[in-house]
């Protein structure tokens, strides 16, 4: 378990630098995707690793904010591309 924290938590120390400095806002969206990810998969790991489903719901709240996430920013950039054209 301790690998998998270590590796994860490098991993999203990367993403949170790549949401800071952008420097677009669509590679920050696919940065917090990402970091979404990041967290699922810890959180399945855990589940893997204890051998519960416990946290299931948690992991459909997850991806689902995810999904609705990059839609609201698809339909922003969008928006804002064909204003500007």
């Amino acid at each position: 378990m301790t690998t998998i924290i270590v590796i994860f938590s490098i991993a999203a120390v990367l993403t949170v630098i790549r949401i800071i400095r952008g420097p677009s806002i669509l590679d920050r969206a696919v940065a917090s995707d990402v970091l979404l990810t990041e967290v699922m998969c810890v959180i399945g790991a855990e589940m893997a690793i204890n051998g519960h489903t416990r946290s299931i719901p948690v992991l459909l709240i997850i991806a689902a904010v995810g999904v609705f996430g990059s839609i609201a920013v698809a339909r922003y950039v969008a928006r804002r591309d064909n204003t500007t054209s």
